[in-house]
């Protein structure tokens, strides 16, 4: 790809990313860091799409977004997910979800068994990338947030109960 297509995309993750942070009500002091993770996130996800497919440069893409969010975080006095949940937004699969519907809405008026198999596959298909692109993005953006918490179990104190005591 072309250097100016990847800055192209770059100003669109970002912009986008910035859009739902205004729209959810954050901090405007987090916009800048929620466009930069946004951006870096979506490039991340386009630069190994061709060698690793969508489901796992879409998870690397989110990890990176969830590491950076971790330090925005205690730079900027907020939570963590003020920052990952705007910047993870333009990287839900919204075509794959709209042709699963479609899709779904073909089987329900089908009249043509010949044509039945094929849009059964293309629906499963895409219903399937939908959800293990959703299921990356989930991981990637909590997986780092539950690595690196402050307090870690062994430090979780729980009252033993006394059985039998009154």
């Amino acid at each position: 790809m072309d250097i100016t297509i990847f800055i192209e995309k770059w100003i669109w993750f970002g912009s986008a990313a910035v859009g739902f942070a205004i729209l959810f009500n954050v901090p405007v002091r987090t916009l800048i860091p929620i466009f930069l993770m946004a951006a870096l996130g979506g490039i991340i996800k386009l630069l190994f799409l061709p060698y690793i497919g969508i489901v796992f440069s879409s998870l690397l893409g989110c990890i990176l977004i969830g590491l950076l969010s971790i330090f925005a975080a205690h730079f900027k006095h907020s939570p963590p997910f003020i920052f990952a949940i705007p910047a993870v937004i333009p990287m839900v699969p919204g075509t794959f979800a709209y042709f699963t519907m479609k899709g779904f809405i073909k089987l329900a008026y089908n009249t043509n068994p010949n044509e039945f198999e094929q849009i059964l596959y293309d629906t499963v298909t895409n219903g399937s990338k939908t959800l293990f692109v959703l299921m990356a993005i989930t991981i990637g953006v909590y997986a780092p947030m539950l690595l690196t918490r402050k307090e870690s179990a062994k430090q979780i104190k729980i009252p033993l109960l006394k059985l039998g005591k009154k």
